[in-house]
């Protein structure tokens, strides 16, 4: 089939769903598989959280990341079916929206607005662990680069809103630089991770069987405690993976492309993100100097591969770095987008406008790029409270992803979707399905992520207060969380009339094919 007819169907799709085609269908399946793996970014993020759950758990906090991947692809599983089925940006809200009504699905995409946003600073803050390794000139404020000191942070704060205002202004360009870049940073992210396994594998000093150490911290159930919290850097790293989905009406064929550069994106993180954490391990200069937990991976790096071997790849890390930021600005930019479109958003007629020219919605790109760069502000005389943020969000995630798979095992029990067998597309093939595993996957996800949000928001000091100086770090997973659904609230009062009257039939027990429900 060409483009011009796929593109043709694409546009027919979205109008059954009682949308106008705006944004530019120029992304293909290696850039849709690149926007859900440079969101997760293992380069990143496992760069950035290594230490930290290494520190809590010792060697054997590996074993917290197959479990924490197996368990987000159950919901990765799901989020495939679902956009299959509503290819649509914004899809976190759209799909609970029609799963579970008006109010849920608000509530669900503003719960993920604020993560994103939050995300977007984490992720770029992250160029202050990476730059000031790889040339001290990077070091633009006094010459402590440590997160915590007050040059550190503030050097941490000028650099991350340098690199908010590139995306930024790339996200306004239009989709196709987005996508060349973003496509460009994860091919060599992807050779980074290669390359760091197979360097470091040369210069192992131990076996795999280092993974069951439990670094003096327990064993059996009194290991439980240090494992579960360890868990944590897991957690912080594989969520994201629905952003292929975000970008649903700007890729072509979404229907078909969309569940598969899901499950492709989540599983190549999955596979290199786990032989990172073994490889690291096994190349350690030492376990117990303690620099493992404090420094983590840079560490690893420059002692075993040297200060130009370790450097060269510390600049892959900040590529990896660069092209995460824009990844998640581009994922939170389209889902203010979506939710502005059907006018239950401030400013709803201004978030929704689409620049006919570069087709893409340039202030919602704006909004969610100043929104961080004054998240990343807090940092300077607050390191302890930013770091509480950031950690929040990955709570607010995992909230957005419960209210989507909660509602859809309900609708499962209630008997959705159609069996498929016979099913197929105008386009030929049949949509991803579950099949008669459908429920199991759909129940096993919302056990999964249940526990998750219970495990990051317990109020444990040593995660959230480590310093034990304020009593309000110790308790912010609770108070943030509150605080942001009681603003929902008092947002969602303002625009209840709006929301519940969209012209949204109810999705019928057993769903249709392209039914715009």
């Amino acid at each position: 089939m060409t483009t011009t007819t796929t593109s043709t169907t694409d546009a027919a799709d979205l109008r059954a769903f009682g949308y106008r085609p705006e944004l530019r269908r120029s992304i293909g399946s290696y850039a849709s598989f690149a926007a859900g793996f440079s969101f997760v970014s293992i380069l990143t993020t496992v760069f950035q959280l290594f230490a930290f759950g290494f520190s809590f758990g010792g060697p054997a906090f590996f074993w917290t990341w197959p479990l924490v991947f197996l368990g987000q692809f159950m919901v990765a599983l799901n989020f495939a079916e679902l956009a299959a089925r509503y290819p649509l940006s914004g899809c976190i809200y759209q799909w609970s929206r029609r799963l579970a009504g008006a109010t849920v699905g608000w509530f669900a995409g503003w719960v993920m607005i604020i993560a994103q946003i939050v995300t977007v600073a984490a992720a770029a803050i992250a160029l202050q662990v990476v730059l000031p390794q790889i040339w001290s000139g990077f070091q633009l404020v006094g010459g402590d680069p440590s997160l915590t000191s007050t040059s550190g942070a503030t050097n941490a704060v000028i650099l991350g809103s340098i690199l908010i205002a590139l995306t930024t202004l790339v996200n306004v360009i239009g989709v196709r630089l987005m996508a060349i870049i973003n496509s460009t940073g994860v091919t060599l992210e992807i050779i980074g991770v290669v390359a760091v396994v197979v360097l470091l594998l040369f210069h192992a000093e131990r076996g795999p069987g280092v993974v069951l150490d439990t670094g003096g911290l327990g064993s059996g159930l009194s290991y439980v405690g240090p494992f579960l919290v360890s868990a944590l850097m897991a957690a912080y790293v594989v969520v994201g993976f629905d952003s292929a989905g975000e970008l649903s009406e700007e890729t072509r064929d979404p229907r078909h492309t969309a569940p598969r550069t899901i499950l492709r994106a989540l599983a190549a993180a999955g596979v290199g993100g786990g032989l990172l954490l073994l490889v690291a391990l096994m190349a350690a200069p030492s376990l117990t100097d303690g620099r493992l937990a404090t420094e983590g991976l840079p560490y690893v790096l420059t002692s075993r591969l040297g200060e130009t071997g370790g450097r060269i790849l510390l600049i892959d890390v900040a590529i990896a770095v660069a092209v995460c930021t824009l990844a998640i600005q581009t994922a939170g930019s389209r889902m203010i987008f979506s939710m502005a479109r059907d006018g239950v958003l401030p400013f709803s007629a201004a978030l929704s406008k689409v620049n006919p020219r570069t087709g893409t919605p340039a202030l919602p790109a704006i909004v969610v790029g100043v929104g961080a760069a004054a998240v990343l502000l807090v940092n300077i005389g607050q390191a302890a409270l930013f770091t509480a943020l950031t950690s929040v969000c990955i709570v607010m995630l995992y909230i957005a992803y419960a209210l989507v798979t909660i509602p859809l095992l309900i609708r499962r029990l209630q008997g959705w979707p159609v069996s498929e067998q016979a099913r197929s597309t105008e386009r030929g093939g049949k949509l991803f399905s579950l099949g008669r595993l459908g429920v199991v996957v759909n129940a096993a996800a919302v056990l999964y992520g249940l526990g998750m949000i219970l495990n990051l928001g317990w109020p444990r000091q040593e995660v959230y207060d480590p310093a034990g100086t304020h009593w309000y770090l110790h308790y912010f997973s609770l108070i943030f969380v509150g605080g942001a659904l009681l603003a929902g609230v008092l947002a969602y009062l303002r625009y209840r009339t709006r929301a519940l009257s969209l012209h949204l039939p109810s999705l019928p027990a057993v769903a249709v094919e392209g039914d715009p429900a």
